[in-house]
């Protein structure tokens, strides 16, 4: 082979392997990566709530009303395959140094869209929902009531997954991501803000 051929070559494979790599990396970036289990592919689910727009409502909160309402939260249909869906709810802005955990709900029914206001602070629900502690170490929800007088951001996370995870009562936020992990069909994902007002 020639010089000049051997060149045209070198240079078409240099190209070929640039549009492999920005392709891949396309894919990547569309597909999104899943924040609590890892998991490349997920696709999206809409969480939306009446009960809040941006700012959480005082009701919702632990200032004034012992844990708290937990808010209203409905859902867009998961995928066929899903057997459970699972709700996750953090404060991003803790400033104890981890994402304090202010709900853990999981084997959520999968032709269930929406939990009502002020669900029962119970080991497991009517319909067979199971929740965990947060990290006031109580069972259910607990509503935001951050320290000083900056806003805090609170997040709802909710997994569309391909089995029941069959985890008893009680189950950690960190066993119930450990579970989760390679069955994340899809994921959804509200953000509140609250701050204290006195």
């Amino acid at each position: 082979m020639t010089w000049p051929r051997r060149c045209a070559l070198r240079v078409s494979l240099f190209f070929v392997s640039g549009a492999v790599l920005l392709l891949t990396l396309a894919t990547v970036t569309l597909t999104g990566c899943n924040r609590a289990t890892g998991q490349l592919g997920a696709s999206a689910l809409e969480l939306r709530s009446s009960s809040f727009s941006d700012t959480i409502p005082g009701i919702c909160s632990s200032c004034d009303h012992q844990d708290g309402a937990s808010p209203e939260l409905s859902w867009s249909t998961p995928p066929e395959r899903t057997q459970s869906l699972a709700l996750i709810v953090i404060d991003k802005d803790s400033p104890f140094g981890f994402k304090f955990t202010h709900w853990v709900l999981y084997d959520i029914p999968p032709n269930k869209r929406e939990l009502a206001q002020d669900v029962a602070k119970q080991e497991q629900l009517p319909d067979g929902s199971r929740q965990g502690p947060n990290d006031y170490d109580r069972i259910g929800y607990v509503g935001p009531c951050p320290p000083g007088h900056s806003p805090h951001r609170y997040v709802f996370d909710l997994y569309a997954l391909d089995t029941k995870l069959n985890l008893p009562p009680r189950a950690s936020k960190k066993q119930v991501v450990k579970a989760m992990k390679g069955h994340v069909l899809a994921s959804g994902e509200l953000m509140g803000r609250f701050q204290r007002q006195e």
